[in-house]
């Protein structure tokens, strides 16, 4: 060998290259980047706005006159601005719900807002949500009822054809669309143009799935697509905003279709599911998801809007709030307030990582290599993460405070690119001189947010309890809700 040589590994052995370790193989699925970017958002809004706003119904029957719809004073920048001032990151726009309305002029249909009064039906409301969601910096997503009330055609093959052919316009006319949203809702009564009469369509076999999706695939290729099985995102299996107390990212997606699923399943989720699907959590900030005078005094509450938070967000899932504007074409005025104060409370809490940069040690290291190595968790990334070797899947971690901390919330999060790891894990603070269990759960993902009674310790330790691999843990962080 030569000297040159030798001098080389020399060096790299005294940097400590030369022993670095590997990192963990993935386990299981993992998310897509496209799946990633919306992991990052949290948590979103959601339009409900149209003819219904009007008749003062929830779902449309699919006859009403187009002449109904008409805001006194529609502002899309009012309400996208009171939902960025409530926190949210971006807007789901209910463009045509089952009643078949449509929000943008479509040229397939005349039923839309080119026959009505707005704007003497030269308006285009998609197009005014999405210049405002650009303009305030938030992301724009659609939704297309896959019902339709009021089209002549629906259950027939003909409907496949208009439906693709607005899901073509709303994907390719209105810029970046971060989430495609469908649902469930399939068949029933409707006016069906004209004919007012039951129609029924096996939603197993009716949209042809694969090959509708392959046109959000084509135009939007970073949307993620919603519905109770995904293929992207998956219900939640309730509307009260609750994600189970365990809630895995993962599911067996190939059994689920948009109107075919188990909610209970949805809600929890499948430890050893073939893909990564992780939950979406709505709800609406109204009992009503269409805006109704005599629900004014019904909007929920800044506490109930915490808890939804902390149940959805905080299980790992994303929550996307409906907040249905009224007929001047407006957020109302208690939406808009509760929105503030909620947005209020949640900076205030997460202002300050009171973990952040402390002294961090752990009972293993992966291959005894600072690449892997604790201090990973308070230096506020997310691409680096704490890990041990792949047979130690019980494993401890303390956060050294130097000093007595308040808190009353922790953070954990895995490193999302290797999957979901950590089956069940505990956290306990250094109180009188001991260790003191404070909080104990299973599933974290994306990550998880243990809300309690403010604790006063000068340590904090994270046990990973169980685990189907060994764990990659990005951050470990405290907080301190305001009183």
């Amino acid at each position: 060998m030569k000297t040159s040589t030798l001098l080389c590994v020399a060096i790299l052995v005294a940097a400590g290259c030369a022993g670095a370790a590997d990192p963990p193989r993935p386990f299981g699925p993992v998310p897509s980047p496209r799946q990633l970017a919306w992991h990052e958002l949290e948590m979103y809004g959601f339009i409900h706005f149209g003819i219904n706003t009007f008749t003062d119904k929830e779902w449309g029957y699919g006859d009403e006159s187009e002449k109904l719809f008409a805001p006194t004073d529609f502002s899309a920048d009012q309400i996208v601005g009171a939902l960025k001032e409530g926190g949210l990151r971006g807007v789901v726009l209910t463009c045509k719900h089952h009643d078949g309305f449509c929000l943008w002029p479509s040229k397939y249909t005349e039923h839309s807002v080119k026959n009505s009064p707005w704007k003497d039906g030269k308006g285009d409301m998609v197009r005014e949500f999405a210049e405002a969601c650009r303009k305030h910096g938030l992301k724009f997503g659609v939704y297309l009822s896959p019902w339709d009330r009021n089209y002549k055609d629906y259950a027939r093959p003909a409907y496949i054809t208009y439906y693709r052919n607005q899901l073509r316009e709303l994907l390719g006319d209105y810029g970046p669309i971060f989430e495609q949203w469908f649902d469930g809702a399939n068949g029933g009564d409707g006016y069906y143009g004209g004919a007012r009469e039951k129609r029924r369509i096996d939603n197993r076999t009716y949209y042809d799935w694969d090959n509708t999706w392959k046109i959000v695939r084509e135009l939007q290729p970073m949307a993620c697509m919603f519905s109770d099985g995904g293929p992207d995102v998956r219900w939640v299996g309730n509307e009260s905003g609750f994600a189970g107390a365990t809630c895995w990212a993962t599911m067996n997606r190939d059994k689920l279709l948009p109107g075919v699923a188990d909610a209970k399943l949805l809600n929890v989720g499948e430890r050893n599911g073939t893909h990564w699907l992780p939950a979406e959590v709505d709800v609406s900030i109204r009992p009503g998801w269409f805006y109704h005078a005599s629900q004014d005094d019904k909007v929920k509450s800044l506490d109930h809007l915490l808890k939804i938070y902390y149940e959805s967000v905080g299980r790992g899932a994303n929550l996307i709030l409906n907040v249905p504007p009224d007929r001047r074409g407006r957020v109302h005025e208690k939406d808009a307030a509760v929105l503030k104060q909620w947005r209020q409370v949640l900076d205030k809490t997460f202002a300050k990582d009171l973990a952040a940069g402390t002294k961090a040690s752990a009972s293993h290291t992966r291959g005894g290599d600072a690449t892997f190595g604790p201090a990973n968790v308070v230096d506020a990334k997310r691409d680096t993460y704490w890990a041990t070797d792949d047979d130690v899947k019980q494993a401890d971690l303390t956060l050294d405070l130097g000093k007595d901390v308040t808190f009353s919330v922790v953070r954990v999060r895995e490193y999302l690119p290797l999957g979901q790891r950590v089956d069940a894990f505990a956290v306990d603070a250094w109180v009188s001189g001991q260790w003191k269990e404070i909080a104990a759960a299973t599933s974290i993902g994306n990550q998880r947010l243990l809300r309690l009674a403010p604790v006063t310790a000068s340590k904090v330790r994270l046990r990973i309890t169980k685990a189907s691999a060994c764990p990659a843990i990005s951050e470990v962080a405290l907080f301190l809700e305001p009183k």
